[in-house]
């Protein structure tokens, strides 16, 4: 039989403390969740003629283009930076909340986070 399977009902006790752990866990979640509405990356795209910065939850605060990409730019390839710019902006932002929320989804034992 597996492990921890059929123990039986959890004495009071034990389900007071897992309620605390939850709230705790709950509370520290809400906490870098908030911080990382403040925390921002920067990047760049065609060799820093494009560059964005976006938040933590993954809002975008700028963007820029150089007013010189613009004379010699083809809308094709403008469209390329942008996404180009953009994805890695979405990427780096998700690394980050990852970063911050990731030693959070091991704090309860047992639930498999």
């Amino acid at each position: 039989m597996a492990k921890g399977f059929n123990r039986g009902p959890v004495s009071g006790g034990g389900q007071g403390a897992m309620l605390s752990q939850i709230r705790k866990l709950q509370e520290q979640m809400e906490k870098a969740q908030e911080e990382l509405k403040s925390e921002t990356v920067t990047v760049t795209a065609g060799g820093g003629a494009i560059k964005a910065t976006i938040t933590g939850d993954q809002q975008f605060t700028t963007f820029e283009i150089d007013p010189d990409l613009l004379k010699d730019a083809d809308a094709e390839m403008l469209q390329d930076l942008v996404l180009s710019v953009a994805n890695l902006a979405l990427e780096k932002s998700r690394e980050l909340a990852s970063e911050r929320m990731g030693p959070l989804a091991g704090g309860l034992p047992g639930f498999g986070f």
